[in-house]
């Protein structure tokens, strides 16, 4: 641990040295310090740290005191339980929204649950949940919560209540509690009439917009009347998409995303009373990403762009926390500055500096010393400077339109240009790659490999119309995007076009099975991950759930034809590339049918594929001793198939 002056240089340059190759170890052992909160009066840290136990790393929430940062308190969860998310209602007590882990490429899976506890681990009360009759006294007066529940307001006063939302599983309907987080006891404080609303709630208390779905799963804002006590949909241009956020302190006005006519969000301010607004932030070439509140509890500091390299919007150019973001940013000019959490009064603050080059360091700011002390690396055994920068990339498709992605080169190359490895992300919507560091790709890049990430269309990122663009595209369009982009970087004359392979997870893995099949003479290998291989089972597996079901025909269409030419089990005797498949027996979002009917296809077509399954893993491999054999089989697969780079 060090201290650290914001206004003296706080790394020195180091100067560039032979690549050297870095054990899988350092990319497996991930993020181990995540979501650090400050206490309201800065005494206190909570931070969610993974505890290696055998061949799992356990997350804890570990309490620390500040500033010397002594161990308090480590609460232990039960097997696979993770703290998703948790908010202090008072100096000295937290609110957990509890979740289950269940693979190491997706979110982990909220149970519905919420607990509170004093920072020690005293005075643990089970607010919402399931087991609500056999963890609380209370049990015998409001029975099992048979649904989940999130919070959606803390009071300014940090009183130990805390709104919650909260939806049960066989009700159309949403609620929003009072709880007093000390006893237990809850207040109803309004309902409406649509399931899983968000609310955005008043800075007196009173909710007033929800957001929620229609029976099709398209987002409807229902707005609150407080003449007469009712709500009711907010009316909206077609086309365009209102997210609010939160208010000014008079509670007259309140920001919101904003989407106009299809296209990237924005962020406005708009007048309660007469729908005045004002533009505060745009970025043309797509969404408004993330705003960052810091110490603010009312309306945002600063907005940051999501294409390319991220930008920050200053929203409040002479706020406080904004001087010291912009002096901590022109003192890290390679890295991107956040805060996770600050005091109630500004006076400290938890600041992280993150690249694609560097997972995160966190430091706890003191304003008043204008010192930066270091308090956790997010992945101690990665060293930045032997990570490859991942260059943002823009390019035309076929038909015109312009797609964005990122380029990851290897640091140091030999005479000959690097093979190329395609990387789709998954989703494909609603998801996208980002700038930040990325653990396959720099894998893959210390191993000597050029990898190319696109932005294909359909997602996120640009808005719904470009994200429509994608629907009934998975094999077309989706496809055309992605070759187009290997074409484009081929045709730069950086990376070898003879030696090239794809390699995805989830709808990653789809579509690089698809790739092999369109494109034969292209990639000379393919890697599917937890992937989906036949969308008629896809289609299948969402019949039952009427808004999943509506969604998936937008996403695939119902034609039979289009289903069968867009089907990678269809098309496997058109794949001459060498075949990895990977997958988990426990995959709920792919169950495990899709890689075993890939791998009968391959076989049938004479194709035997690598294979690697592990009958209790999940939607990526979680176990560490599982992720490393994962890049094991990876590193191996394409040296044999591309050559080793260097």
């Amino acid at each position: 641990m060090r201290s650290l002056l914001p206004f003296a240089l706080l790394w020195s340059v180091v100067p560039v040295q032979a690549q050297t190759v870095v054990p899988i170890s350092a990319f497996v052992r991930e993020n181990l310090f995540s979501n650090p909160q400050i206490s309201p009066d800065g005494k206190h840290l909570a931070v969610t740290v993974r505890i290696p136990e055998g061949k799992r790393r356990i997350p804890k929430l570990n309490f620390y005191s500040l500033p010397d940062l002594k161990l308090e308190n480590s609460a232990g969860m039960e097997p696979f339980a993770v703290p998703l998310d948790y908010d202090w209602v008072s100096n000295t007590r937290l609110v957990l929204q509890m979740g289950l882990e269940v693979g190491s490429r997706e979110q982990p899976q909220a149970t519905g649950e919420v607990v509170a506890m004093e920072f020690d681990g005293s005075r643990q009360k089970y607010l919402f949940g399931y087991k609500m009759m056999t963890s609380s006294p209370l049990g015998a007066r409001y029975g099992n919560d048979h649904g989940y529940a999130w919070p959606v307001y803390s009071p300014a006063e940090r009183n130990n209540h805390l709104y919650l939302g909260t939806q049960l599983w066989d009700s159309e309907s949403s609620f929003v509690y009072d709880f007093d987080t000390r006893s237990g006891v809850r207040r109803l404080v309004t309902s409406v009439a649509a399931p899983d609303a968000t609310f955005t709630v008043q800075n007196d208390g009173v909710p007033r917009f929800a957001t929620s779905t229609d029976a099709a799963n398209y987002s409807v804002v229902w707005r609150y009347d407080a003449a007469t006590e009712k709500w009711s949909v907010y009316q909206q241009k077609p086309g365009d998409k209102l997210a609010p956020l939160s208010f000014s302190s008079d509670n007259r006005e309140f920001i919101a995303y904003l989407a106009e006519d299809g296209g990237p969000a924005k962020v406005v301010r708009e007048n309660l009373a007469t729908g005045a607004r004002t533009l505060l932030a745009e970025d043309p070439d797509g969404d408004i990403g993330g705003l960052m509140y810091a110490s603010s509890r009312t309306l945002p500091v600063a907005a940051r762009t999501g294409t390319g390299r991220p930008r920050t919007i200053y929203l409040q150019p002479d706020h406080a926390d904004a001087v010291v973001h912009r002096a901590l940013s022109a003192h890290f000019p390679e890295s991107i500055i956040g805060f996770s959490s600050a005091t109630d009064d500004g006076s400290k603050m938890i600041a992280y500096a993150r690249s694609d080059r560097d997972p995160g360091v966190y430091y706890l700011y003191d304003r008043q010393t204008g010192h930066a002390q270091e308090l956790f690396i997010a992945m101690p055994d990665i060293d930045p400077e032997q990570m490859a920068a991942r260059r943002p990339i823009s390019f035309a498709a076929r038909d015109g339109v312009q797609l964005d992605g990122y380029l990851t080169m290897p640091r140091q190359q030999g005479a000959a240009k690097p093979p190329l490895i395609l990387i789709p992300h998954g989703g494909p919507h609603g998801v996208r790659d980002e700038w930040y560091f990325d653990t396959d790709a720099q894998f893959l890049a210390n191993r000597g490999y050029a990898v190319l990430q696109v932005n294909y269309r359909g997602s996120d990122g640009k808005g719904d119309a470009f994200k429509r663009s994608g629907f009934r595209q998975w094999g077309g369009k989706i496809l055309d995007d992605l070759v187009d982009g290997v074409r484009w970087t081929v045709a730069q004359g950086e990376v070898d076009g003879t030696r090239m392979c794809a390699y995805g997870a989830s709808f990653g893995a789809y579509a690089s099975l698809m790739l092999a099949a369109r494109e034969p003479d292209l990639f000379k290998c393919a890697v599917g991950y937890a992937g989906v291989y036949e969308p008629t089972l896809t289609l299948e597996e969402a019949r039952g759930n009427e808004r999943m079901e509506a969604t998936f025909k937008r996403y695939l269409g119902t034609d039979p034809a289009e289903l069968a030419r867009y089907s990678p089990v269809k098309n496997a005797a058109n794949i001459k590339a060498g075949v990895l498949l990977i997958h988990g027996g426990k995959d709920k979002r792919t169950p495990e049918a899709h890689a075993f009917k890939m791998k009968a296809a391959l076989e049938k077509a004479g194709n035997r594929p690598e294979w690697y399954y592990v009958d209790y893993e999940g939607h990526g491999f979680y176990d560490t001793e599982n992720q490393t054999e994962v890049y094991t089989r990876l590193e191996a697969f394409f040296g044999k198939y591309l050559g080793k780079p260097r």
